[in-house]
């Protein structure tokens, strides 16, 4: 173990209240060595069945689905650094932002998601998450133009930048938390293994779950409620920490419980369940992966870590977990609770229900697998009626059978 994790041992005790990577979208860094059962749900379907809707197509490289409260459109990012309006049943020809000269492409970065600001109907405040042509992670702030349709091409101002030492696990989702904050995703930086031990260095960025009021302060502050306001040496933006690469993560609208979908290594998929308001969780990257040491192999200190509340292995193929959102709309009364999730590489999609902290009623979707695969993301609309992406061009919704 080297000594950034000297940081934080004294903080995991502390701070840290046991409750219970995105690997590249193009290629992979890891494989599975060891043949091991795989967790998936099969349990018996429940009482109603649900199919993909097509919503639109011909979409280049849609990563992440979102709407503003209350707004019936729905607005698709687009790797390459375009957001597509569809609007009454039809894609817009024109996109509502392009910010492409702005974004890097390659390997797992680009445009990765975007926020509205919870009253954007009034004010027109929206955020936007990418990688720049050096490689490196900006949060940038955007205001909608007098066409509801289109956006102000130049920035307000840019949020939040870190550089990145790698090209992959950039991490990349911004989404306003129930409380009102902006929460945004790093990854650990990349390579593989963590070479630079930040998942555990509460002196950098990168491998952590962030909190900003973007409310308030130039060009943030700091929510006084953060866990390490007030700790020499620490960033007090870190909400979360130990995370490999929480490429999508979600909080239940009913309940305020934070969902984290954190890419493996090369064995093991997880995801953890905050409850609402719960912050400084320390989720054990490098040291676990998964509920499996990792730094080292065996006999590492789980003092304080939060295991998931569920994972599963590489053995069938599997290499990449795509985080989604626990259903909260009208289509599917019977779904209510449920968190979906997927996989990139074996495009299977599953669920489960969280009960005193715990994973329950796990369930395997076959139907829901997208034509072209390659599920990069879920998305949620303003009625919590969900969706999903493939970076093969497609976006579905997920609707009654």
């Amino acid at each position: 173990m080297t000594g950034v994790h000297s940081l934080t041992a004294q903080t995991r005790l502390r701070r840290v209240r046991p409750a219970m990577a995105f690997l590249p979208l193009l290629v992979l860094l890891g494989s599975c060595t060891e043949e091991e059962s795989d967790a998936g749900g099969n349990g018996p379907p429940p009482a109603t069945e649900a199919r993909l809707q097509l919503i639109a197509e011909g979409l280049d490289l849609p990563v992440f689905v979102t709407s503003p409260p209350g707004d019936p459109r729905l607005f698709i990012v687009e790797k390459k650094g375009f957001i597509r309006v569809f609007k009454k049943g039809e894609l817009l020809p024109n996109p509502f932002l392009d910010v492409h000269l702005q974004v890097s492409e390659g390997s797992e970065q680009g445009l990765l998601s975007m926020a509205f600001h919870p009253a954007f109907a009034t004010n027109g405040r929206f955020f936007v998450s990418y990688t720049n042509p050096d490689g490196d992670s900006r949060v940038v702030e955007h205001r909608v133009s007098t066409n509801p349709d289109r956006a102000v091409p130049t920035p307000v101002a840019t949020i939040l930048a870190v550089d990145q030492p790698f090209s992959n696990h950039n991490g990349g989702l911004i989404l306003f938390g129930p409380d009102g904050q902006l929460y945004v995703g790093f990854g650990d930086g990349g390579d593989a293994g963590d070479p630079q031990e930040n998942g555990q260095n509460l002196g950098t960025l990168l491998g952590k779950i962030l909190r900003l009021d973007v409310d308030s302060g130039s060009p943030y502050a700091i929510p006084p409620d953060n866990p390490f306001v007030g700790e020499p040496g620490v960033r007090e933006e870190i909400w979360a920490l130990g995370l490999r690469n929480p490429w999508r993560f979600a909080f239940d609208r009913a309940t305020g419980d934070l969902y984290i979908a954190d890419v493996g290594q090369g064995k093991y998929e997880e995801v953890h369940a905050a409850p609402a308001g719960l912050g400084g969780q320390n989720y054990g990257w490098d040291i676990m992966e998964g509920a499996h040491c990792f730094e080292p192999q065996s006999g590492c200190d789980q003092t304080g870590l939060v295991l998931p509340v569920i994972e599963y292995n590489h053995s069938t193929g599997a290499c990449s977990i795509t985080g989604g959102y626990v259903y909260r709309g009208s289509a599917l009364p019977d779904l209510a609770g449920t968190y979906f999730y997927a996989d990139y590489c074996s495009d299977f999609v599953r669920s489960f229900k969280l009960a005193s902290g715990r994973a329950t009623e796990e369930r395997s979707w076959p139907g829901l697998e997208p034509p072209g695969g390659s599920i990069s993301s879920f998305g949620e609309d303003a009625a919590g009626e969900l969706y999903i992406c493939s970076l093969s061009g497609s976006v579905h919704k997920i609707v009654p059978k």
